[in-house]
């Protein structure tokens, strides 16, 4: 099972066959162990990484450090609940540390992001502080190296 999940973590565009020789499995084992691993809530679904830098899509991404008073009853859940159901919302974390929660939320612009932290994130009740982190460039995500863009070449013309 191990072995199965960390090839598809690696490239989850592996076809059974080809997950089945990488681990030394039959194929119907595979494609067994895999409708059981989905319907378990293991693998909960499969994603491409992309460089949006690659693309004429203009987003801004944030960390966002969240401050909060937990709950008697739930802790932090109830208020880990009301922050992710929002469609900005693209990872959040449990933390140790000075803070309690990282929350990673994509948007248009600056503004957006800014827009949502003051008007949905920080008047939530229990949430006691926050503190915004731009990513202003992406190294490495999910063990993928994002490449650099080549230099275009510059021509000149002299008369």
């Amino acid at each position: 099972m191990s072995k199965i999940l960390e090839l598809l973590e690696k490239d989850c565009t592996l076809t059974p066959a080809q997950l089945a020789a990488q681990a030394g499995l039959d194929e119907a084992q595979v494609k067994a162990e895999i409708a059981r691993l989905e319907r378990d809530g293991v693998i909960l679904g499969y994603q491409a990484v992309v460089d949006w830098d690659r693309t004429r899509r203009e987003a801004v991404t944030a960390l966002i450090e969240v401050k909060v008073t937990p709950q008697s009853i739930n802790g932090f859940d109830r208020i880990a609940q009301r922050i992710y159901q929002y469609e900005e919302v693209e990872s959040m974390y449990l933390m140790s540390g000075s803070y309690d929660l990282t929350v990673i939320i994509s948007g248009r612009t600056l503004r957006e992001v800014a827009r949502f932290v003051a008007e949905r994130l920080a008047p939530i009740e229990g949430v006691t502080g926050t503190a915004t982190h731009f990513i202003l460039k992406k190294y490495k995500e999910k063990r993928l190296v994002f490449r650099p863009q080549e230099q275009q070449e510059k021509e000149y013309i002299f008369v």
